[in-house]
């Protein structure tokens, strides 16, 4: 018997056919036969399918109508309701939808009611460039001239319409986004105002905060003293400005250098705007002293300036430097000494600044 543990081809242990030195080859099945559509046979079918995807490009004229009377006709001042509200949202996203469905599903049933779908098959040649253009070149005419755009005007004036339209919707939403901030993100409410400080004051109902009110373990949200007495902007101003308070054991602060002074005998303040993406740090741990984002669970230690020590945010809380006054009241030296909240392209700008 011979051996078959070697693994060469005339002892590979598999069992042997007949004209076991040639080649096997698969045969060609070739292309399936083509059958051909309604539409090829019967040019009212083919018709009927051209008004079909004219309809379908219309819908989305329609759509995008729909759309931009809704942005545009329906005022949402100040004055609005919920009911004002769900309209036109209700109305913005359904014209979307049309808009857009009926480009998606017009190409579609074009492509496989009209357009040609027979399979064709071509063979491998050697690259030639010239020939490799003037070949490009043709498969274009070809794609133009099989989509019978040419000899449908119907279709292909639906369809310019439809393109046309569909970025509108888009240009409008984008023109919501307002003027650049410049550097509207990097100054908030407490900075001194004619070399006057702001007290702090409890957010909601901006009562002034004396040092003697804040005991170890305790915390505050806190609000610059006149924010309430805004008319315009109130909300924005809030969103820079609102801070924890909390006072700690001043012996388990670990101040770094410079910011010895930022904090009165244990008593510090820093921003409640995460700076992962903003949410309200609204929870204070007492016995470990950390700040917890409720949204993706960034963990700042107030014991070491906020340190970021879990989670996905890259920054510290920034800290709110603030003293007492002559009434014994909790003040703001100076405005925040870094940007709040979240990292954006112009925030190591600003922060130079500031500090400047």
């Amino acid at each position: 018997m011979g051996n078959h543990s070697d693994g060469s081809p005339n002892h590979s242990g598999t069992v042997a056919t007949a004209g076991q030195n040639e080649v096997e080859k698969f045969q060609d099945p070739g292309i399936p036969p083509h059958r051909l559509r309604l539409a090829d046979t019967d040019p009212k079918a083919a018709k009927r399918a051209e008004r079909q995807v004219a309809v379908l490009f219309g819908t989305s004229v329609v759509g995008t109508v729909i759309f931009l009377v809704a942005y545009f006709a329906i005022d949402l001042g100040d004055d609005s309701t919920i009911a004002t509200i769900r309209l036109q949202n209700a109305l913005l996203g359904l014209g979307t939808a049309f808009a857009m469905l009926g480009i998606g599903t017009g190409i579609v049933h074009w492509a496989k009611a009209l357009m040609p779908d027979h399979e064709v098959s071509e063979e491998r040649h050697a690259i030639r460039y010239e020939d490799d253009r003037k070949a490009a070149v043709r498969i274009v005419d070809d794609i133009v001239e099989e989509t019978g755009i040419k000899r449908r005007p119907l279709i292909r004036n639906t369809l310019l319409g439809a393109v046309a339209l569909a970025p509108l919707p888009a240009l409008a939403v984008f023109g919501d986004l307002g003027p650049r901030p410049d550097d509207k993100l990097a100054h908030t409410m407490w900075a001194p105002t004619d070399g006057k400080l702001k007290r702090l004051a409890r957010d909601p109902d901006g009562t002034p905060i004396k040092a003697s009110d804040v005991t170890i373990g305790s915390a505050f949200h806190v609000i610059p003293e006149g924010l309430n007495e805004l008319h315009e902007g109130k909300l924005n101003e809030k969103a820079k400005a609102v801070v924890l308070l909390m006072r700690l054991d001043p012996a388990s602060l670990n101040p770094s250098p410079g910011r010895e002074n930022w904090g009165y005998n244990g008593i510090v303040a820093y921003s409640k705007i995460c700076t992962h993406v903003g949410c309200p740090v609204a929870l204070y741990e007492q016995q470990t002293h950390h700040l917890l984002c409720p949204c993706h669970q960034s963990t700042f230690d107030l014991t070491k300036e906020c340190k970021v020590i879990f989670g996905p945010a890259s920054r510290p809380l920034p800290q709110l430097p603030i003293a007492v006054d002559d009434e014994g009241y909790l003040v703001a030296t100076s405005d925040f000494k870094e940007p709040v909240g979240p990292s954006y392209w112009e925030r190591d700008e600003h922060e130079r600044s500031i500090n400047s």
